[in-house]
């Protein structure tokens, strides 16, 4: 009789894990729908109807699902949440530039750049945007070491090269800055930029 009871006990136990699986996954695939339907704040109840803090899926989710409901703060509150669950993880780290880009956390988003190069140091998207970004507070000197890492990787790739060419072009280095412009113009013939850049050559 005991071991009836526990068979019914256990099978009562799975039954409720499966059931909570089902739940969370509909909760998720009704966010997905409402967000497609540009529902955002349903989107955002869908998620928190099943919410768990500990839970690394559903910060990131709500973090996103913020952003796009202009939430800025919220959504850098909830993938805070996601990289201290999953501290080498790449996502949260990228997500989170979104909303400090918002609302203008430049050193915020240099952190999580230095923060995911740290994990990734190839990672070329992170290369090139901290790189711009050097280059837009005219430190050049440090925006070129990301371009050109980007550069390695990726040899003939416009924004890369580009980019490359014009912070040789600032640090009055034209002989190399002379090539990479011209290296553009083979990746995009009569490139304004490249042709610009040629000009300030003397």
């Amino acid at each position: 009789m005991n071991n009836l009871k526990k068979i019914i006990l256990m099978g009562a136990l799975v039954f409720a894990q499966i059931g909570l699986g089902q739940t969370r996954e509909d909760a998720f695939a009704k966010s997905y729908l409402n967000e497609k339907a540009m529902k955002y704040t349903d989107a955002v109840n869908d998620i928190k109807s099943i919410y768990d803090a500990k839970k690394y899926e559903d910060n990131l989710r709500l973090g996103y699902l913020h952003y796009l409901n202009k939430n800025y703060l919220e959504s850098q509150n909830y993938y805070l949440k996601a990289i201290d669950l999953m501290p080498f993880s790449i996502e949260p780290k990228l997500g989170i530039v979104m909303p400090y880009t918002q609302t203008g956390n430049i050193s915020g988003i240099k952190t999580q750049y230095m923060n995911i190069l740290k994990i990734d140091p190839q990672n070329a998207t992170v290369n090139y945007d901290l790189g711009y970004l050097l280059y837009n507070a005219k430190d050049y000197t440090s925006a070129l070491g990301y371009f050109e890492k980007v550069v390695n990787l990726y040899p003939f790739s416009y924004y890369a090269v580009l980019m490359d060419a014009w912070c040789h072009l600032k640090l009055g280095k034209y002989p190399q800055a002379s090539l990479l412009f011209n290296k553009v113009l083979l990746i995009s013939p009569g490139d304004p930029s490249a042709k610009e850049g040629l000009g300030l050559i003397k």
